[in-house]
């Protein structure tokens, strides 16, 4: 269900009255091994940590100046990595050569736990 729902996401803008909104496409979504919470990655910059089962968000990032392209756990959960590069979503248009491709690499620690019901 959710790659289906990953491979659905669209780049595009809505209009809501007069201001337009924009909607980002999801590039990654990753389970952690201990928890069973989740980690999303996309074309807009950040990465967000995702409690399933209580349907809430536990931590967002601040946004990188590129899309997120994809994310992973180590073997434990306790690192996260991601990447951030140009994804296309815009189009050849936008691409820009100069702007460089980077690999973040996180401890997590506590940060994924699902809380407390």
């Amino acid at each position: 269900w959710y790659q289906r729902r990953v491979r659905e996401a669209v780049v595009s803008t809505q209009s809501t009255g007069n201001k337009p909104q924009e909607i980002y496409s999801v590039n990654g979504i990753k389970f952690h091994p201990s928890y069973g919470t989740l980690a999303t990655v996309g074309s807009d910059g950040k990465f967000a940590f995702w409690d399933k089962d209580a349907r809430t968000k536990l931590k967002g990032s601040e946004q990188l100046d590129n899309t997120i392209t994809c994310c992973d756990f180590n073997h434990n959960g306790q690192y996260f990595a991601y990447a951030s590069s140009y994804d296309w979503s815009k189009g050849h248009s936008f691409h820009n050569p100069q702007q460089k491709n980077y690999i973040f690499v996180r401890a997590v620690k506590d940060e994924l736990k699902p809380r407390k019901k």
